[in-house]
């Protein structure tokens, strides 16, 4: 299983793209999250890690809660599908997401993407809601999710893969339980970090024990982030991690 890093920026980044990532199983690329310019983002992650990705190549979307770094990328990237889909007949992508972002989905994209009244939802993307408690294959891959503390819900998420795991905290206030979820057989845990009551402080990941933080790598961080506050790596555009 391979991580390319796609974005690594908070909201208000004027430097990153916001949080997203390219997930590799053995059926087809998933994409995590959908933000802002995201064919920009594909490309320069292409370009940097030599791994060739675009919008047509992901096949599987999974969006983990209706913040607008986190999903405002797909009405591009779903008006460029749907033509590709009615001209030289690409498949539609696939959707995942929770029951309650599904539910308020088409309420956040039918105001710029129903033409008129003409179009909905399912002209664009072929939904599959994600359970918590349950698996479900996506890309070949064994995806597990959880609910979040976040000010919308939010999902993180785990892939694993013939016995190894990414796990994805998404955007979260500090839950040492979550922690415990995420970190279970984890060979890598990627975690959000922003100082906000709605966001994880650096503070308390500092704190967790060495055999957590030496597999856990940051994402989510501010402009200016200092570095030298902690011995956990941040995520870096364009970087390729095998797990």
């Amino acid at each position: 299983m391979r991580l390319l890093v796609v974005g690594t920026g908070d909201a208000f980044s004027s430097e990153r793209f916001g949080c997203s990532c390219v997930v590799e199983g053995p059926s087809g690329h998933v994409l995590v999250d959908c933000p802002d310019m995201i064919h920009a983002a594909l490309r320069r992650a292409s370009e940097a890690s030599g791994w060739k990705v675009d919008a047509r190549s992901m096949q599987d979307i999974i969006i983990t809660h209706l913040h607008g770094d986190h999903c405002n990328g797909l009405e591009s990237l779903g008006f460029h599908r749907w033509l590709l889909h009615r001209e030289r007949g690409v498949p539609l992508p696939r959707l995942h997401c929770s029951h309650a972002v599904a539910a308020r989905l088409w309420e956040r994209l039918g105001p710029a993407m129903d033409q008129g009244g003409a179009a909905r939802l399912d002209d664009y993307f072929t939904l599959h809601t994600l359970v918590p408690g349950a698996s479900a294959l996506i890309g070949g891959l064994q995806v597990e999710c959880r609910e979040t503390r976040h000010a919308v819900p939010t999902m993180a998420l785990r892939f694993t893969l013939t016995g190894r795991t990414l796990a994805w905290s998404s955007d979260t206030p500090f839950d040492e339980g979550l922690v415990a979820w995420l970190e279970r057989g984890a060979g890598l845990i990627v975690h959000e970090t922003s100082p906000s009551r709605v966001h994880t402080p650096i503070e308390p990941l500092n704190a967790l024990p060495d055999s957590i933080r030496g597999r856990m790598r940051l994402m989510h961080m501010p402009d200016g982030f200092d570095t030298a506050c902690t011995d956990i790596p941040c995520l870096r555009q364009g970087e390729v991690i095998e797990i």
